[in-house]
């Protein structure tokens, strides 16, 4: 279930910080419809994806995929959408995020070449032979586990999303969600617990 803003949540950023004011005219010039503007927040928060799009990949075991790769495909996802973003943070958790879903999606085209190849055993079957198939299997079983957990409450899930594959900290989490960093801490156990129970012990036990 959705969660009305932590009483105990940080102020947002502050206008008087001037990389958060440059931030927010870019992001209004963008909105404007300025493509220069975006130009400029791509190279500004290319760090940061680089960083997000390399824990994307570890956790997702994904080697075969290149943090560049990631970043240009999920930058040009979110070009044609309708982004309705409010400062650097949200943005960043937004596009950390549609990296999970573009993980998501090579792993299921993957499932289906497998079947169009005649696989026809299951994965479970085959894991032990190919680590192809035991990956896609570990990446479909965790998407399956988050979207459960987000069903029942959305904020524990966009906490795993962020700290889990985005490899974000307590800190940068409770910025992106505007909650406490008690907050984060508490909700990344009660989301560890879930997760594990869902995916069984020898799935998720030391994976969260």
């Amino acid at each position: 279930m959705p969660h009305p803003r932590d009483a105990d949540a940080p102020d947002a950023a502050s206008p008087d910080n001037p990389e958060d004011a440059a931030f927010a005219r870019l992001l209004r010039a963008a909105d404007a419809g300025q493509p220069e503007a975006w130009d400029r927040i791509y190279a500004l928060l290319y760090p940061d994806l680089h960083r997000i799009a390399q824990s994307q990949i570890r956790r997702q075991a994904s080697p075969r995929v290149s943090p560049t790769s990631l970043i240009s495909e999920t930058w040009l996802r979110l070009s044609g959408a309708d982004l309705k973003v409010e400062d650097r943070r949200h943005l960043t958790a937004v596009i950390a995020r549609a990296m999970r879903f573009v993980l998501i999606d090579q792993a299921r085209r993957a499932l289906t070449e497998m079947h169009a190849e005649g696989n026809c055993e299951s994965l479970h079957e085959s894991h032990a032979r190919d680590p192809d198939a035991a990956r896609v299997e570990r990446i479909l079983s965790i998407d399956q586990a988050l979207t459960r957990l987000s069903a029942i409450d959305a904020r524990l899930g966009r906490v795993v999303e962020l700290r889990y594959f985005g490899g974000l900290s307590e800190r940068e989490v409770a910025e992106a969600l505007d909650v406490t960093e008690r907050t984060v801490s508490r909700d990344w156990r009660k989301a560890r617990a879930f997760l594990v129970a869902q995916l069984g012990r020898d799935g998720g036990d030391g994976e969260f």
